[in-house]
């Protein structure tokens, strides 16, 4: 086995490590304890979310200087594909939730939740900026200069994703176990793994396999516009998936979800380090596919109706849009789209409740089809952009021109 094989399996076994100690610490563990717990929960999730806006302009910034002539089609090609995917994952749910949700017999109640011990030590570290505001920086930064050809402020740009590669390793991806595992204890603590989750086990399951069906239809599209095995990437994603499903976040996530795409032969650098920041961000098929059946399933239940399909039909085009706008955070999709969820399907705060609160149950799962979803697409420009080499070419021929 490769020493690369060896450290990602070596990494899997701590993330597999760190759930299962946070599960027993948070079952077994006193107010005094989850004190400790939570406080350290935020401080390193302080940490790493401060992190991941400077790993946004980082990477995509210098990608999109390294795409040259291909920049803008690249991007355009990459916000509608993962719009596409949403609308694409809610229409799919939405179809499903018409055809099962009448024969389920869905509980219309929750046991309470104990709640979480406030955080006794408060380091705060906000991000420069907010997720969007990173991107829409490193877009224009990677755009203007290509437009301004300014060589020094591109090479500048390429030490940056340097150094916040070093940052991704050497602290980042080391501390994650540990913030996986505080995550689960504060979720055994109040209760959501031993009480919540069995009410809507049914309607979880479904979801599950939604996912699974998705990520089938993106990485079989991706794999026939490239011409390459999707196999390859998909094999490569298992750490990926288990840090979303402790991180709850595509942003935070970022780190492992680069390294897992530049493991895979049929990805090229310069499509993964494009592809994967900006999906971080804007592609959300695995939480918009839960939250599109999960909203249904609600309506049914506290209205005795599931909304009209000319309701659902403008509900999935503008979700879509909101999901690609929506924070890569825990919870950012359902978030964003309580606007429409309010003035599309008509909940009241009962309804919103409870969909908030059945979302958050799933959301590790739905952030973890999210992120594997991104290797897809990556897998798709690569197709479009990239099935004999021309940008690897296209870079040879720039570098070669420098000199």
């Amino acid at each position: 086995m490769s020493h690369k094989k060896k450290s990602e399996w070596g990494f899997i076994t701590q993330l597999l490590l760190g759930i299962a100690a946070g599960v027993v610490v948070g079952l077994l563990a006193n107010e005094a304890v989850m004190e400790v717990i939570c406080s350290i929960k935020h401080v390193l999730g302080q940490f790493i979310f401060y992190t991941v806006p400077l790993v946004i302009i980082a990477f995509i910034a210098p990608s999109i200087t390294r795409l040259k002539h291909n920049a803008n089609r690249m991007l355009g090609a990459g916000i509608s594909i993962a719009y596409l995917s949403a609308v694409g994952a809610a229409t799919m749910a939405c179809i499903a939730g018409y055809l099962i949700i009448p024969h389920l017999s869905v509980p219309t109640s929750m046991e309470g939740l104990r709640e979480l011990p406030k955080v006794v030590f408060q380091l705060n570290i906000p991000p420069i900026m907010s997720v969007m505001t990173a991107l829409v920086t490193a877009i224009i930064l990677g755009i203007t200069v290509l437009w301004t050809k300014a060589e020094l402020f591109e090479k500048a740009l390429v030490e940056f994703e340097a150094i916040m590669l070093k940052v991704i390793q050497r602290i980042v991806i080391p501390v994650l176990p540990l913030f996986i595992a505080t995550t689960f204890a504060a979720l055994a603590y109040e209760g959501s793994l031993t009480k919540q989750l069995p009410v809507f086990l049914k309607v979880i399951a479904l979801v599950l396999v939604g996912h699974g069906v998705w990520l089938a239809v993106l990485y079989t599209i991706g794999g026939l516009l490239s011409g390459r095995n999707p196999l390859e990437v998909v094999r490569h994603y298992g750490p990926a998936y288990l840090t979303a499903v402790g991180t709850m976040s595509s942003a935070a996530t970022l780190p492992v979800s680069l390294r897992c795409a530049r493991q895979s032969k049929v990805l090229s650098k310069d499509t993964a380090e494009f592809m994967i920041p900006l999906g971080a961000t804007i592609h959300l098929c695995g939480s918009v596919l839960t939250e599109t059946f999960f909203a249904m399933t609600i309506s049914l239940m506290l209205y005795g109706h599931m909304p009209s399909v000319g309701t659902m039909a403008m509900f999935i085009v503008l979700f879509g849009v909101f999901a690609i706008g929506a924070p890569g955070v825990p919870g950012g999709t359902v978030m964003a789209s309580l606007g429409i969820v309010v003035g599309v399907l008509q909940f009241d705060p009962a309804g919103v409740a409870l969909l908030v609160a059945i979302f958050a149950l799933q959301d590790s799962f739905g952030t973890a089809c999210n992120v594997t979803g991104d290797g897809a697409i990556a897998l798709m420009l690569e197709g479009l952009f990239n099935k004999n080499g021309e940008l690897s070419r296209a870079n040879a021929e720039a570098l070669a021109a420098e000199r």
